[in-house]
């Protein structure tokens, strides 16, 4: 399947249970809301996840961008993208965690045609406060799905406070040969998480302790590059369809190791979707997100050759990556905005030189100068220390 038959898999099969069809949102939250980005697929649901009636009833489902900077270090691995796509289904105080899960099973094995052998998933054991999830484990148990359980892992929560639960989560197998009997998610990373159900009943106070929300829901998210890298046979997400344009375009003009290309792929890409939903940028808030990502991505194209520029950059990138996020921006204006901001770099590298030839900065630097450096002139680690 390629990714778009994914989501018509995915959507459909929830609709033939009951559920409404909604339309994401864009990145940005809400006015007020304290989050800079919508993080998850929940993220614009929350009102409706405590207790408000949502104009489409109580069974939804959905597909949604997303961006997390909580994962910057971490792209270029075999998952991780700074901005995502999210499947969900959500019950808000209608069926509980038993029927999702049964559900998600099924489609998986059925509508997504996984064999069931390479399914194991996680439960939440319980702790102090709230007991194990017993119902989720005995729906595994039944469908004859290996299941652990943990306690911190299988617990989900959008923040120190706020709507929380247990969660189950189901992961697929990866590996060249047959899992291990001792093999679990948690002891072994060929095992891949593909599909989290949250049980969200509580609310978690200031002082740490848990009351109950005014009904219990299922939150479900799946992340959708990572489901397609691995029904299509992928070594990474960066494998998956909706890279294929960038794979394609991107070596042949510039010449990078695999991590390099990852990186560089992801945050150009995660930039166009951030303009393309208004953003601009600048020293605070999103802007400043969004400035953090063109230079990271100049910081690496310019580590072998200087000359790399994005003017280089295909408009066709551009405009695949709008139209695949159904954003109506002109993608001759983003590839301004973005070589404008290259320019404001160019010109805060010149200024740097000259701080980095102060008599200061001639010995060997410490942490205090490099957050010095990166805090007053918004000079990175790594380009302070290639200057160096």
């Amino acid at each position: 399947m390629n990714t778009e038959e994914i989501v018509r898999t995915f959507v459909e099969y929830f609709e033939e249970r009951g559920h409404r069809r909604i339309t994401g949102s864009t990145l940005l939250p809400s006015p007020g809301d304290p989050v800079l980005f919508t993080t998850s697929g929940m993220h614009p649901l929350t009102p409706h996840l405590e207790g408000r009636p949502h104009p489409h009833g109580r069974r939804l489902v959905n597909r949604q961008r997303c961006l997390r900077t909580t994962d910057l270090d971490e792209v270029g691995d075999r998952t991780h993208l700074t901005v995502f796509e999210m499947l969900g289904s959500w019950s808000l105080g209608d069926y509980e965690g038993r029927s999702s899960l049964d559900w998600g099973h099924g489609l998986l094995t059925e509508g997504f045609g996984i064999d069931p052998g390479l399914l194991h998933v996680t439960v939440f054991g319980g702790d102090d406060q709230v007991g194990p999830d017993l119902d989720s484990l005995e729906l595994w148990q039944r469908r004859g799905v290996p299941v652990e359980l943990t306690v911190e892992d299988n617990w989900w929560s959008n923040g120190p406070t706020g709507p929380c639960g247990p969660d189950s989560e189901i992961f697929l197998w990866t590996g060249d040969t047959p899992p291990g009997p001792k093999s679990t998610p948690t002891r072994d990373d060929r095992w891949v998480e593909i599909w989290n159900h949250v049980m969200m009943r509580h609310r978690r106070l200031e002082d740490g302790s848990l009351v109950p929300l005014p009904q219990r829901n299922v939150d479900t998210g799946l992340g959708l590059e990572r489901l397609s890298s691995l029904l299509q046979g992928r070594r990474s997400v960066f494998e998956c369809d909706v890279f294929d344009p960038w794979r394609r375009l991107l070596p042949p003009l510039w010449s990078l190791d695999e991590p390099s290309l990852r990186l560089v792929g992801d945050h150009l890409r995660s930039s166009v979707v951030v303009v393309g939903d208004g953003v601009r940028p600048s020293n605070t808030g999103r802007g400043y997100v969004l400035r953090r990502l063109v230079r990271r991505v100049l910081t690496v194209l310019w580590r072998d050759d200087r000359s790399r520029t994005l003017g280089d950059l295909p408009v066709d990138l551009v405009r695949h990556t709008l139209d695949h996020f159904r954003q109506e921006g002109d993608p001759e204006l983003v590839l301004r905005l973005l070589l404008d901001e290259e320019r404001r770099f160019v010109r805060l590298l010149e200024r740097g030189r000259q701080v980095l030839s102060r008599p200061r900065f001639r010995g060997p630097l410490d942490e205090e100068d490099l957050r010095y450096l990166h805090d007053t002139h918004g000079l990175p680690r790594e380009l302070v220390l290639q200057l160096r």
